[in-house]
């Protein structure tokens, strides 16, 4: 005889996903770069060799950073920032900053990058992010967010960290991890992060690689519970970009931007 209370297994699965679902995100920032200039009610371009104030500390760079057409260009829905061994004033290299400080900052979501990363010895782009006020002091005091940073000379090692008082790459206590991505230079791929009270989650192409937990020891370990600002560059050398040396017949070299989006 048949059991008139079975339940269809079409009903019962549409039930489980109903109680499973978690709320859903809502997109609060982006930049497409669908126009002919950069936005500049969304982005900062630093100019100078130094970076103290707007965007964090130096790490002995080669760069001049410009806001000229030449090192930011946006072309057929694509930014690119270039990085050209121009002699541009006090340096051999010209390059870019952008940053979104006081125009795009955030406490908690998960924010996406979808980018092309340049090639060649001497490159070191990154995607991150400071805080906005520097609530707990200075760097690391407060806090950085390393969404992406590769550098050339360790082709298609892709890393993500984070800095913070007790844990940063001065002392070596960084907290990060890496993924190979053989096409990182021929393809674009999404960098990502996931960050609420808890935890920080690091993705690539919706890859959890990555996962950086609040101890609950306060804000020398966990400073992220302040706004941040989204920070896009390409430098040229430095303390750890440099560590090979600069291979002068890469340039130009272009870090490519498809989109940014913000999700709260």
């Amino acid at each position: 005889m048949k059991n008139k209370y079975i339940i269809p297994v079409s009903f019962l699965c549409a039930f489980l996903t109903i109680l499973s679902c978690e709320p859903e995100r809502e997109l609060v920032w982006q930049d497409e770069f669908d126009g002919r200039e950069l936005d500049t009610t969304k982005w900062t371009a630093y100019v100078g060799n130094g970076c103290p104030e707007l965007c964090g500390f130096g790490n002995h760079e080669a760069q001049y950073y410009t806001d000229r057409p030449e090192n930011i260009n946006l072309a057929h829905g694509i930014l690119t920032i270039t990085a050209l061994a121009d002699s541009f004033k006090t340096n051999a290299y010209t390059s870019a900053k952008l940053v979104t400080r006081n125009k795009g900052d955030w406490k908690y979501g998960r924010v996406e990058v979808k980018a092309r990363i340049p090639e060649g010895r001497g490159n070191w782009p990154a995607i991150w992010m400071l805080s906005t006020e520097n609530t707990y002091g200075g760097w690391p005091r407060s806090g950085e967010i390393d969404i992406m940073e590769h550098v050339g000379y360790d082709q298609g090692n892709m890393h993500g960290t984070v800095h913070t008082q007790s844990f940063n790459h001065r002392i070596g206590t960084q907290k990060g991890d890496s993924v190979q991505i053989e096409d990182i230079s021929q393809k674009f791929h999404v960098y990502a992060i996931e960050w609420d009270e808890n935890k920080i989650d690091f993705y690539m192409d919706d890859q959890l690689y990555n996962t950086f937990e609040n101890t609950g020891q306060g804000p020398d370990d966990w400073p992220f519970d302040q706004p941040f600002y989204l920070i896009l560059n390409l430098a040229v050398g430095g303390d750890w970009g440099g560590k090979m040396g600069i291979a002068n017949d890469v340039f130009p070299n272009r870090f490519e931007i498809d989109y940014v989006r913000v999700y709260q």
